[in-house]
């Protein structure tokens, strides 16, 4: 059953899809995706070609857009454009701690769990696309982890594909985990460094909420427990446009005085709960580090492991001198499945994941090197997210694939300039400029 509605300047039509859990059993178990249909009001009885928005995560839901915003209205002049939560996330069968113990325990999770990588979404987007498309090819537009399983995409099925478009998201073909996070810890000391600079007042201020959290035992309303590592990870505000500014606004509104002594205020533990909480997208815990796993090498909770090889980001250490405290970046942690309560039931499923083997590759290399799709991706010169030398040394790897390389924008271009973003990426891919 579909659905049509309108909002300002657009007509919305909600559509289910029914795929395999398993693509290589397609008469066993299924579960649903969910799509929102996107269309200008204007251009409603059309024969439009078809974009497909792969979101970035994992695990989180397509864009909930009102209207024609960010880089949607440019989307809208050409195409229809497709809103796909990947499975597990939005309004798709989800993965979280309320419905995973219907699978069995941790081994049954995590088994099911290993199902919902860049691979099984690309077969997702295979399996729906004739019924959407009538079977032509469509336009994908990949923002960071979307932008990986575009690459997947051009490796397994590129007959699928029109044009692929890429933005924050050119993956390492080859780098483990390990690789991945060596590369990130000094991007994210550099991103630190530059909002340090521009906002000098927040070095007390971090240092002040760091030596708080070492030594009381904070629990907010939500039943997070906030450590000191769990405070520093907000430092992942750094990688979008305004997120230095983010976290000034929220650092200055840290303490209270109360009658027992200073606290910190509960517009601060408000704020932090919502952006530290993984409750709406637990699937970015549980798979994130999954998407760099390629062979036999467990990913072994490699942003932990790797995070000891920095020795300047122990807030122990650093308060203990007068450096200016560290924030880490886009990291999960075996930590955050005993501060998080909406983690915490799937510990043993997590550490399950992280020990597992034998992941089948994402890529191949040799149908990149011999690609024939018009490709074109925007690489951001310092990206906080993805590595820019591990995305420039993917596009030299993809035949035809050209590129943009702009320090105009953070991770978010695509949402703090999306016109913009999606004007120079059309032009590549039609050989406009």
């Amino acid at each position: 059953m579909t659905v049509t509605y309108r909002q300002p300047g657009v007509v919305l039509t909600d559509h289910r899809f029914t795929v395999p859990l398993d693509h290589d059993d397609p008469t066993g178990e299924t579960i649903e995706l969910f799509a929102r249909e996107v269309v200008a009001r204007d251009r409603v009885g059309r024969d439009l070609p078809w974009l497909l928005y792969l979101q970035g995560g994992p695990g989180f839901g397509a864009n909930r857009f009102i209207g024609k915003q960010a880089w949607l209205g440019r989307a809208l002049q050409d195409h229809r454009v497709l809103l796909l939560d990947q499975r597990g996330t939005g309004h798709s069968t989800p993965a979280n701690r309320q419905t995973l113990p219907l699978r069995g325990g941790p081994a049954e999770q995590a088994e099911y769990l290993a199902r919902f990588r860049a691979d099984a979404i690309v077969r997702d987007c295979e399996a729906i696309r004739p019924q959407v498309t009538g079977g032509a090819p469509w336009t994908v537009l990949g923002q960071s982890f979307g932008g990986f399983c575009t690459v997947a995409y051009l490796s397994t099925a590129p007959e699928g594909l029109d044009a692929a478009l890429i933005t924050g998201g050119l993956p390492s073909l080859d780098a483990h985990a390990d690789d991945v996070y060596r590369a990130a810890y000094p991007r994210v000391e550099r991103k630190v460094a530059a909002h340090y600079a521009r906002y000098p007042q927040d070095v007390e201020r971090a240092r002040r909420i760091a030596d708080h959290l070492l030594t009381h035992d904070v629990v907010l309303p939500s039943g997070y427990r906030l450590t000191v590592e769990a405070f520093q990870t907000l430092g992942v505000l750094l990688g979008s446009g305004d997120g230095s500014h983010r976290l000034h606004y929220l650092l200055e509104d840290a303490f209270v005085r109360t009658p027992s002594g200073p606290a910190l205020s509960d517009a601060f533990q408000e704020q932090v709960q919502g952006l530290l909480s993984y409750a709406g997208h637990p699937l970015y815990a549980l798979i994130h580090e999954s998407i760099y796993a390629q062979d036999d090498r467990p990913t072994a909770w490699s942003a932990e492991r790797v995070r000891s090889e920095f020795p300047r980001f122990d807030a122990a250490k650093t308060l203990a001198g007068d450096e200016p405290l560290l924030f880490t970046g886009e990291t999960v942690h075996p930590w955050m499945f005993d501060t998080d309560p909406a983690l915490r039931p799937l510990r043993e499923t997590a550490e399950l994941l992280a020990a597992r083997t034998g992941w089948t590759p994402l890529y191949d290399p040799a149908r990149l090197a011999a690609n024939e799709v018009p490709v074109a991706a925007a690489v951001y010169h310092d990206d906080l997210y993805v590595d820019t030398a591990h995305s420039l040394t993917t596009a030299r790897a993809i035949r035809g694939l050209r590129t943009w390389v702009t320090d105009e924008f953070e991770h978010d271009g695509v949402r703090a300039g999306g016109p913009r973003v999606l004007d120079r990426l059309f032009a590549l891919v039609r050989d406009d400029v």
